[in-house]
């Protein structure tokens, strides 16, 4: 008889940016600084509301996804829209998700003295 051990899940937000390559440095240090613990960048190409991308690379764009807690995914989304969808080609998204290990998305609070 196979015995399936309970997978216990914890929620979390799924941050994904899309934006320009030359963003992504930027981007990533600003989420460390905002709380995330880690992301993931792919590189992609494709098509938007916009039409074809006007990027020097034509279609090239960078997708980064950061699991994160609800209150930091706050932080970045809002960071995103006030620093960045003015001036530059990206897109935010926020996605529920359930995570396995919670204590690799959560910042450890800083020691004092």
């Amino acid at each position: 008889m196979h015995t399936t051990l309970p997978m216990h899940t914890h929620p979390f937000k799924l941050v994904t940016i899309i934006a320009e390559p030359v963003l992504e440095s930027r981007l990533t240090m600003e989420l460390r600084q905002l709380g995330a613990t880690g992301w993931t960048v792919v590189e992609g190409r494709g098509e938007g509301s916009r039409g074809i991308h006007a990027a020097e690379i034509p279609g090239s764009n960078i997708r980064i996804d950061s699991v994160m807690t609800h209150d930091v995914a706050e932080r970045v989304v809002q960071h995103i829209a006030t620093h960045y969808f003015a001036e530059y080609e990206v897109i935010a998204y926020v996605s529920d998700v359930a995570v396995v290990r919670s204590e690799k998305y959560v910042t450890p609070p800083k020691k004092t003295g």
